[in-house]
């Protein structure tokens, strides 16, 4: 298949989100399509699956101009959409997500269960992953999910395959099987378009690269001849910082401590503490148990065992209220699933978790919750256009600005960061960073959940690594390598 976007526009209102964008891809390579939240990269994608219309331009497969009005005319056209928020529904099984709208019947009309899973179990076994068809996807966690989507696009035979993110929340086994089957998938002739933040993995799987600026193509090339740097400084239209942002400043006292803290076969004997303007990184592979570790200091588990002191007194922390008494503020993994109400609107989500001190009679002080926004919004830089459109408007760094605006109102002693960069571009990560930076200077003390190890080693002054539900070892300073933190990641010593 050989793909043509030529002249694509497309406004929302006032916002030229797209602007005359040209873009192709042939049967057989992988074509990155870069930019930051906002640039319009989704916005292009989404004409080409159907899910939007262009204002102008036109489509054109192997010589042959084309009209998507809806993602059925596009996928019965060859092209499969992998959207970076999941298309699941978690109240049906993995089979019937696989099989929806294509369901196998039996010659008396009822559904051919055993049919549909015996597909199904194909699919999970080309991509070598043991997953049970009839399993609800509901109890799968997100990068299972990611799998079942990959697996959906897999079974529509599609020849050009479209990646929004797929790689984010998978650990790096599952991203590996991800690309034994885009090189399998480009060895039969299918084209890929890979939209992703990561740019190492750009760099190592594909060959094109397209970069998106503000609605408008700004790069394109072969990914040979290019590196990281150089695309990030076309992502962001400037240098893009990577040296260490490590601080070297005296901390203050313990604020967290945690003695053999232990919960069922999640995590085992976890002893650490964090101080006063100390950034504190906690790592290993997806799986590791440490998310399960922090949501039990925040209140989430509340049938550990071991101990919990807050500035040297002991706590017992059963719900999320009694940490946030504490002074203790947690930032989730999955954004979408944890961290916004999509229903409400951007200053509403911003301020949820202080509404109890802006409420008098019942009622919200609406003033006062405006004010404290706007300078969130300043300090934060929040791109937003109202604080009163949904949380939905906004790109995925700054809905991230949002929740950490949530959690600042709250005036935490303790903050803790759970994958706090994940789905978000170049320049929004750096602006994390520095907002991260600043917290620790006004003394909060800050947790960084991550599997980036990069991420670790630039912001963290001391890491903890983690493996099977334990803590593997401790790196502070120049000990923080990517081959150190791997290997003990994945079981060995320093």
């Amino acid at each position: 298949m050989n793909l043509k976007m030529k002249g694509i526009t497309k406004s929302f209102g006032a916002n030229n989100v797209l602007q005359g964008i040209d873009f192709t891809l042939s049967g057989g390579e992988i074509c990155a399509l870069l930019g930051e939240n906002g640039a319009g990269k989704s916005t292009l994608m989404n004409i080409l699956g159907g899910v939007l219309k262009a204002d102008q331009g036109t489509i054109s497969i192997d010589d042959r101009l084309v009209e998507f009005a809806t993602p059925l005319d596009s996928l019965n056209a060859g092209v499969g959409f992998i959207h970076q928020e999941l298309n699941l529904i978690n109240d049906l099984a993995v089979y019937e997500n696989m099989f929806i709208s294509r369901e196998i019947k039996k010659k008396n009309g009822l559904l051919d269960i055993e049919a549909m899973c015996e597909e199904t179990r194909k699919v999970f076994e080309r991509i070598e992953v043991e997953i049970d068809p009839k399993t609800m996807v509901r109890d799968l966690d997100a990068s299972y999910k990611q799998i079942v989507e990959i697996a959906r696009a897999l079974m529509m035979n599609a020849k050009l395959i479209i990646m929004d993110e797929p790689t984010t929340s998978l650990t790096e086994p599952e991203i590996e099987h991800v690309f034994t089957m885009m090189r399998t998938l480009k060895k039969q002739g299918v084209g890929i378009v890979f939209i992703s933040h990561k740019l190492r993995e750009v760099m190592e799987f594909c060959d094109r690269y397209t970069v998106l600026r503000d609605g408008q193509m700004v790069a394109h090339g072969n990914v040979s001849d290019t590196s990281i740097n150089e695309l990030a400084k076309f992502m962001v239209g400037h240098e893009v910082r990577t040296e260490s942002l490590r601080q070297q400043q005296e901390y203050g006292e313990e604020i967290l401590r945690l003695e053999n803290l232990s919960l069922d076969k999640k995590f085992k004997d976890i002893s650490l503490a964090v101080h006063k303007g100390e950034i504190l990184g906690v790592t290993g592979l997806l799986g590791d148990g440490r998310t399960e570790v922090f949501q039990t200091v925040f209140g989430c588990m509340p049938e550990y065992s071991g101990r919990i002191f807050v500035e040297g007194q002991e706590c017992r922390i059963s719900s999320v209220q009694q940490a946030m008494d504490q002074g203790i503020g947690y930032v989730p993994r999955d954004r979408k699933e944890n961290g916004i109400i999509k229903d409400m609107n951007i200053m509403e989500n911003a301020s949820i978790a202080v509404l109890p001190k802006m409420t008098r009679y019942g009622i919200i002080d609406k003033i006062r919750q405006k004010r404290e926004f706007d300078g969130f919004v300043e300090n934060l830089r929040i791109k937003l256009g109202k604080g009163t459109d949904l949380i939905g408007s906004l790109s995925g760094g700054n809905q991230q600005k949002v929740v950490l605006a949530k959690w600042l109102m709250a005036n935490p002693k303790v903050l803790i960061l759970d994958n706090p960069t994940q789905g978000v571009d170049v320049g929004a990560k750096e602006d994390i960073y520095n907002i991260i930076l600043e917290l620790a200077k006004q003394g909060i003390a800050v947790v960084i959940l991550s599997s980036e190890a990069q991420e670790i080693i630039r912001i963290c002054s001391r890491a903890v690594v983690m493996y099977h539900g334990t803590i593997q070892d401790e790196l502070h300073g120049d000990e923080m390598k990517e081959e150190t933190i791997m290997r003990l990641a994945t079981g060995g010593h320093k």
